[in-house]
């Protein structure tokens, strides 16, 4: 049953592997370096090789400066109620009872605000940003929670029943 048991995370095995293949890369230029001979003179060699500017990330984390986007004002702006108009009001001038406006209104309020920045909803929820985890590892952990939340009230009402049918 492999619903208490933790994942493995691909992403820090394949850091582990890469940086025990770089701590191993470096003993051995360490230890070619120390089998050169010292040159002598104001000459410098030219090297074997010229240093290529990688193109991928660095492993170490290293802190940038956070891009910002545009936000469009007018989003966020509160939208104001419509304005009653004379369909709204029966003759004796009070308002009329309109259900698909209450449905509406009580939809809208069950749902909640709309995501202002929906780029942003996408990065919380695939893990995109670093150093936080993904929203399925956190609805995991709320799943296991309710579970065992679960078996301990069903085992408190057990009791409970067990206590009962004794007396």
């Amino acid at each position: 049953m492999s619903w208490f048991r933790n994942k493995k995370d691909p992403f820090s095995d394949r850091e582990r592997a890469l940086a025990d293949e770089i701590a191993r890369i470096e003993t051995e230029i360490k230890r070619l370096g120390s089998r050169l001979p010292e040159s002598s003179g104001d000459v410098e060699p030219e090297p074997a090789f010229r240093p290529v500017p990688s193109r991928q990330p660095e492993l170490s984390p290293v802190a940038h400066e956070p891009i910002f986007e545009k936000v469009d004002p007018k989003p966020l702006i509160a939208r104001t109620e419509p304005a009653a108009t004379s369909g709204h009001f029966n003759d004796l001038g009070v308002r009329k009872y309109d259900l698909p406006d209450l449905l509406r209104r009580i939809r809208n309020h069950l749902r909640g605000p709309a995501a202002s920045n929906p780029k942003l909803i996408n990065y919380l929820a695939a893990g995109g940003i670093q150093g936080l985890r993904p929203m399925r590892y956190e609805k995991r952990v709320a799943r296991n929670r309710f579970i065992a939340l679960v078996v301990v009230l069903f085992l408190t009402l057990l009791g409970i029943i067990a206590v009962f049918v004794r007396h």
